[in-house]
Order: structure tokens, then C-alpha cells, then sequence
């Protein structure tokens, strides 16, 4: 009767279950708690899981990281889905992290941008998941996790301009309006807004 008890105690102890390791899409799909981005902050992030991934297009005009300009380039030529909201306070969610990530892995395999564009087209979110986590498969634990915890921890960068005396403007680098010839034409707004045109 012993050994009986001792067989069915050493059987409860081994019929827990070990915790399986979490599937690619699932890696994946913890990503989306980041969400949502700006530009400069989902091309951050796919910048981190591209780079924890060892990345790099075979195509020559191919960056092998994403910035927010590209973000916007992307957007405009239909390879991104439109953002909620307009200008800065645009922002970007898991679908647009998906999207971003599928054209890097394509641009990796040497494709070109009008053969991707036509590629996404009517391509369900299982899909594009799937296919992205597949690629991302071998980057997507801790290595790349503490990649973009990194990067969203990360300073912005802003361009300071003096408007007057005790006046001054901060825009963020990464802003449409960031420009020099916009700068100055803010600067003149102001400006005139304060009825001090003649400041320099």
C-alpha cells in the first residue's frame, strides 16, 4: 500500500503540464501593447525588431531600416493603411507594425515596391501575421524586447528656434514642419501674430 501511495504521488507530481514556449505569432502579437505610435516612434520599433533580426535588403535602393519620412512616403503610395489622424498627431497601430515589417522582409527578399504593393493587396491580418512572425521567428523573444524597450526610451531630438526675446519655438526633428524654409515661415508667422515683423 505504500509503494501504491508513493506511485500516485510521484504520478500527480508529474502530471502538471510544462508551460510551453509561446509561438512566433504570439511573440509577435505581444508587440501590439507598444501601440499606438507616431511615425518616428512605429518606424522605432520596426527598426528594433529588424535589427534583432539581422535584416538587410538585398535590393541596393532599399533602406534596411524604416524612418518616419519613409512611414509617410509609405502611407502616400498605399503600401501603409492611412493612420488615425492628420500631420503630428497622426498615429499608427499593430496593422500599420505588420504592414512596415512585411515590406522590410520583402525589400530583404529583393522585391520591389510595386511588386509588394501588389503582393498586400487584399491580404487579410491572420495572413500578414503570420507571414511576418514566420520571417521574425528566430528575433522574437527577449533579445528583440529589450531592443525596443531601448528604443522607446530614447530621446527625442527637437529644433529650437529663437522668435524673439523670452520667445521661443521647439519642433521635433522628425515633424513635417522641421524644414528650414518652414522654420523660417513659422518663425514670420509669429511673428506677425505678435505685430513685431521688424524682430530679427
Amino acid at each position: 500500500m505504500r509503494m501504491a501511495g508513493a506511485f500516485l504521488e510521484v504520478s500527480r507530481r508529474q502530471s502538471y503540464p510544462t508551460r510551453m514556449p509561446d509561438s512566433p505569432v504570439a511573440l509577435l502579437r505581444a508587440h501590439a501593447r507598444h501601440a499606438p505610435w507616431n511615425a518616428r516612434g512605429l518606424a522605432a520599433h520596426a527598426t528594433s525588431l529588424v535589427d534583432a533580426a539581422g535584416m538587410r535588403p538585398t535590393n541596393a535602393s532599399a533602406r534596411a531600416t524604416p524612418s518616419a519620412r519613409a512611414v509617410r512616403f509609405y502611407v502616400a503610395s498605399g503600401l501603409l493603411d492611412h493612420p488615425e489622424g492628420k500631420g503630428t498627431a497622426a498615429t499608427y497601430h499593430y496593422r500599420h507594425l505588420l504592414q512596415l515589417l512585411a515590406i522590410k522582409i520583402r525589400q530583404r527578399e529583393g522585391q520591389t515596391l510595386d511588386i509588394i504593393k501588389t503582393e498586400m493587396l487584399g491580404v487579410t491580418g491572420d495572413m500578414l501575421e503570420k507571414r511576418v512572425a514566420q520571417s521574425l521567428a528566430p528575433a522574437l523573444g527577449s533579445r528583440a524586447d529589450d531592443a525596443v524597450a531601448h528604443d522607446d526610451d530614447a530621446p527625442e531630438s527637437w529644433r529650437r528656434i529663437g522668435v524673439a526675446d523670452g520667445i521661443e519655438l521647439n519642433i521635433r526633428h522628425d515633424s513635417p514642419a522641421a524644414t528650414d524654409d518652414a522654420l523660417v515661415a513659422i518663425r514670420q508667422a509669429v511673428r506677425a501674430a505678435l505685430g513685431r515683423e521688424d524682430l530679427r
